[in-house]
């Protein structure tokens, strides 16, 4: 493996102090254009009178089919506010769509050449993975206008290995700002361990217990430029207001979570007739 995406020391003590790092300029420009001219080309093919909306204040989607089986699929899910009183959307799918996932790195070959380069997997492989899998992929959207709002949540509630081991890797496809919607977190709240899970049962999908409150004047803004990636901690409290702004704010998203030594939870919602093929498997 190459060292481009590595983490150096000093960024991997800010890593496990505060729970997350930006690495800047992790993808160039050309990749950039690429990424969004392949989703354009995606979304074009996508017949939206198939329609599932994406919440995180309203879960009740998720007991929907299209919902599970997009773990192994490459699926389209509606913004909240996309459609109007009759049911129709109100403007252009294109701009109607919240993200899609789950598994854009696994199906779509211009994204799992980028997922599985050698960037990628030299930036696992410094935060300490043997076999890691990359368990789910999103492209997000938040849309102008009506982008959802994210509420605080960890991403080791969706994402559950005993022990833990998910990590977010969420890379801006644009410049991403308080103005349209960026991320915000709590630095070193990982620290506190895991607050709930998101449960799959027979009934569809719950969490175990209520969501803490947790004070925004604890969170901060974390601003970044196109290309730049994020790489945070499966335990990391973070969120993303709405987007009220004129302009979107496009992101690409991967969990990886380690399989070597690490049980995935049959009751996560993510299951798979079988695991992914990991970025890379040490000896």
């Amino acid at each position: 493996m190459g060292i481009t995406g590595s983490l150096t020391p000093d960024q991997l003590e800010f890593f496990h102090s505060q729970g997350y790092v930006v690495i800047e300029s992790f993808a160039s420009e050309d990749e950039i254009k690429g990424l969004r001219k392949r989703m354009d080309e995606l979304l074009n093919q996508f017949d939206s009178s198939v329609s599932s909306i994406f919440s995180t204040k309203n879960q009740q989607h998720t007991t929907d089919n299209y919902f599970f089986e997009s773990a192994e699929k490459i699926s389209f899910f509606f913004e909240e506010k996309a459609f109007g009183d009759d049911g129709e959307l109100k403007q252009p799918k294109e701009l109607s769509i919240n993200k899609v996932g789950h598994a854009l790195h696994e199906l779509d070959p211009l994204y799992k050449e980028f997922t599985y380069s050698s960037k990628f997997s030299s930036l696992v492989s410094s935060l300490g993975y043997r076999r890691p899998v990359v368990m789910q992929s999103m492209y997000i959207f938040k849309q102008p206008g009506i982008g959802g709002e994210v509420v605080p949540h960890q991403d080791n509630s969706f994402v559950y290995t005993d022990p833990h081991s998910c990590t977010g890797l969420w890379m801006a496809l644009e410049d991403s700002t308080t103005v349209n919607g960026c991320l915000w977190a709590i630095p070193g709240s990982h620290k506190n361990g895991l607050v709930r899970r998101f449960i799959r049962g027979e009934n569809g999908v719950t969490f175990d217990r209520p969501s803490p409150s947790y004070d925004q004047k604890d969170f901060v803004a974390i601003e970044m430029k196109a290309g730049s990636l994020i790489a945070f901690h499966g335990d990391l409290i973070h969120q993303s207001f709405e987007n009220l702004s004129p302009k979107s704010r496009h992101a690409y998203s991967l969990h990886v979570v380690e399989s070597d030594g690490c049980k995935w939870a049959q009751d996560n919602w993510i299951q798979r007739a079988k695991m992914p093929e990991p970025l890379y498997a040490l000896p």
